[in-house]
Order: C-alpha cells, then sequence, then structure tokens
C-alpha cells in the first residue's frame, strides 16, 4: 500500500466514526429522557384518585386502577385476589358497604422513575348496606405502584383490620 492509499484509507475510517458519532448523538438527543421521580404528593395523590373512584360505587372502574398481575390482599375478604375478576368481585362486595378511606398515617417511599411505595394507617368509613348502620374500620395499607405503558397501576395492595394493642 503506497502512502497516498495509506491517507485515503485513514480519512474514511475517521469519516465513518466522526459519521457514527453523529447519528448516535442524533439518536440519543432524539430519545425523550425518562420522566422525572414523582414527588410523593403525586404518589399519595394515586390514594385519593383510588378513593375516589370507590365513590362512583363501579367495581369495574374501581378495577381498572390495578395492573393486570395485580395482588389484592383485602381488608374485609380472607381471599387472595390474583386477577381482574377476583378484584372486580371483591369491589362489588365491598362497594355494597358505600366505603370511604380516610388516611390516618402514611409513609411513602419513591423507589425510582416508575415505581413507588405508599404505606401506612386509614379508616373506612362504611355503611351495613341492610342496617343503615355506619362504623370504622381502622386498617392498615400498602399500596405498590408501577407505571405500565404511561398510567400509574396498582400492582400490589394488602389491606387488613389493624390488630388490637
Amino acid at each position: 500500500m503506497t502512502r497516498k492509499t495509506h491517507i485515503r484509507a485513514a480519512l474514511v475510517t475517521a469519516t465513518a466514526v466522526v459519521s457514527v458519532a453523529t447519528v448516535t448523538a442524533g439518536i440519543s438527543a432524539a430519545t425523550p429522557e425518562k420522566a422525572a421521580k414523582p414527588s410523593k404528593k403525586e404518589v399519595a395523590a394515586l390514594f385519593d384518585k383510588w378513593n375516589a373512584t370507590l365513590q362512583t360505587g363501579d367495581a369495574e372502574k374501581v378495577a381498572d386502577l390495578y395492573a393486570k398481575d395485580a395482588v389484592l390482599l383485602p381488608t374485609l375478604s380472607p381471599e387472595v385476589r390474583t386477577d381482574r375478576a377476583g378484584i372486580v368481585d371483591y369491589m362489588e362486595h365491598f362497594l355494597e358497604n358505600k366505603p370511604r378511606g380516610e388516611k390516618v398515617k402514611t409513609v411513602i417511599n419513591v423507589l425510582d422513575n416508575d415505581s413507588a411505595i405508599d404505606a401506612g394507617l386509614y379508616n373506612f368509613h362504611v355503611t351495613d348496606p341492610e342496617t343503615g348502620e355506619k362504623r370504622v374500620v381502622e386498617a392498615r395499607y400498602t399500596y405498590e405502584y408501577e407505571k405500565r405503558d404511561g398510567k400509574w397501576k396498582i400492582v400490589n395492595h394488602h389491606s387488613s383490620t389493624l390488630p388490637e394493642g
């Protein structure tokens, strides 16, 4: 190879490297950045949305807030719900009591841009559908949220009556 051929080859290689770097930089610039981590206030609002959806009395709408593979360990049932049909079934019975949740203590951990945990204590104000008697159920809770396809979903929800003591 002559000196001229070496220089030409070096120029072609350098041009290729610059072109690849330019294309890569262009792709990086065109790729949207992931959203910032949600604030604790934003995570807390997910419960408010869930609670407001309870007020509609529509079990299907409540179930829409859960991921397809969500797990629900409900307050007033010993049965673990692991699919939409189970969640809807529980909510149909739960909603007969006209529940309204009220947080008493909350601890929110934002894990990353797409996941957070909200745990604590809440009271459920319920009305017996047969007698009209109102009562408060004290409970502890954990909601695990994940952002899926751009929407926050409940992936794990545990709620149990507060133990005595």
